[in-house]
C-alpha cells in the first residue's frame, strides 16, 4: 500500500492516541501531524514499514537543505520516532528506523524578551468593548503568570482563585501547577468576567471565549496580540511566548531565584530554565557597560 494511502487510518489513530492516552493538547497533536505528513510526503510510494535508517537520514538531509534548522529537525525526528513506536504497537510494524538518529545541532539562541517598559506598554490598553476586556485580561495573564498559549486557552473560570491570587494551570503531560496572579491581572480578569456571561454560549466552561461564544482558539490569541504589538509600535513581532519569556526574564532579574522561575514556568528540568540566566547576565552586562567608569569604551 502506498505511504500516502496510510494517512486516514494510521495518522488519525495516532492523533487519537496522543490526545486520549498521552494527554497532549490539540495544538501539540497538530504539530505532530504536520511533521508526520512531511514523512509521508518524503516517503512517496514507499510504505512506512519499508523505510530504513538511511532513508530517514536522507529525508532529514533534504529538510535541512530546504532551510529547516536543528531545533526543528529534532522535533521532526521526535515526532517520527513516536509515530513509528505507535505503528509497532498497534499496526504490526517490525522496526523503528528513527531510533538512534540525531538531528544536526542547532546554534544556541537566547529567547528575546521585551523590556519592562515595553511589556507594560503592551498590556496597559484601553477597554471600550467586551472583546477589549477579554484581550486585556489575556495579555495581562500571559505576562503576569508566564503561561503557555495552550495553557491560556484551556483555562476555565474555576481555575482562578482571586482570594489566593493564584491560577491553577494544566501544562505539558497533563501536569498541574499553581502560579501566582498579579494584581493588574486580577483586576483585568474580574473586568472580563463581569461581561463574559452574555457572550459565552450556554454551558460553555471556557474562561476566554470568541465572538461565537465558544472557547477561543490559539490562532485568535496570536492574531490579537500581534495586532496589539503593531498598534503600540513594538518593533519585534509580538507573540504569546514572547510574554512568557519576558515574564521569566523580569522575575529572574528582580529575584535571582531560578528555582522559583522553574516552578512557575512548569519546566520539568532546571536546565531548561537556565537559559534565562544568560539573559539576566546580558542585562547586567549592559548596565555595567553604561554605568561603570572603567567599562566605558574610549571614543
Amino acid at each position: 500500500m502506498p505511504a500516502t494511502e496510510q494517512v486516514p487510518v494510521t495518522l488519525q489513530g495516532y492523533l487519537a492516541y496522543l490526545h486520549n492516552e498521552r494527554n497532549y493538547s490539540p495544538l501539540t497533536a497538530e504539530n505532530y501531524a504536520r511533521d508526520i505528513r512531511r514523512l509521508l510526503a518524503l516517503a512517496g510510494t514507499t510504505p512506512l514499514p519499508d523505510l530504513k535508517s538511511h532513508h530517514i537520514r536522507r529525508f532529514i538531509a533534504q529538510l535541512h537543505g530546504s532551510g529547516l534548522g536543528g531545533r526543528s529537525l529534532a522535533r521532526v525526528l521526535s515526532a517520527w520516532r513516536g509515530f513509528y513506536g505507535y505503528l509497532m504497537r498497534d499496526h504490526g510494524c517490525k522496526s523503528n528506523p528513527c531510533v538512534g538518529l540525531r538531528a544536526p545541532k542547532a546554534p544556541k539562541t537566547l529567547p528575546h524578551a521585551l523590556s519592562p517598559d515595553e511589556a507594560v506598554k503592551l498590556v496597559e490598553m484601553p477597554v471600550e468593548t467586551p472583546m477589549d476586556a477579554r484581550d486585556k485580561a489575556m495579555f495581562e495573564l500571559l505576562y503576569s503568570s508566564g503561561l503557555r498559549l495552550a495553557e491560556l486557552v484551556s483555562l476555565d473560570p474555576i481555575d482562578m482563585d482571586f482570594a489566593d491570587a493564584s491560577v491553577r494551570v494544566t501544562g505539558k503531560g497533563n501536569k498541574t501547577r499553581i502560579v501566582p496572579l498579579g494584581s493588574h491581572a486580577i483586576d483585568a480578569l474580574k473586568a472580563w468576567l463581569a461581561v463574559r456571561e452574555p457572550i459565552a454560549k450556554p454551558g460553555e466552561t471556557a474562561l476566554f471565549v470568541g465572538k461565537n461564544g465558544a472557547r477561543i482558539s490559539p490562532r485568535t490569541v496570536q492574531l490579537h496580540l500581534r495586532q496589539r504589538g503593531i498598534t503600540q509600535g513594538i518593533a519585534s513581532g509580538v507573540h504569546p511566548h514572547l510574554l512568557r519569556h519576558s515574564f521569566a526574564t523580569h522575575v529572574l532579574q528582580s529575584s535571582g531565584d531560578l528555582r522559583a522561575v522553574q516552578e512557575m514556568l512548569g519546566h520539568a528540568s532546571i536546565s531548561t530554565t537556565q537559559v534565562y540566566t544568560h539573559l539576566d547576565f546580558q542585562y547586567l552586562a549592559k548596565i555595567y557597560d553604561s554605568a561603570h567608569p572603567r567599562a566605558k569604551k574610549k571614543t
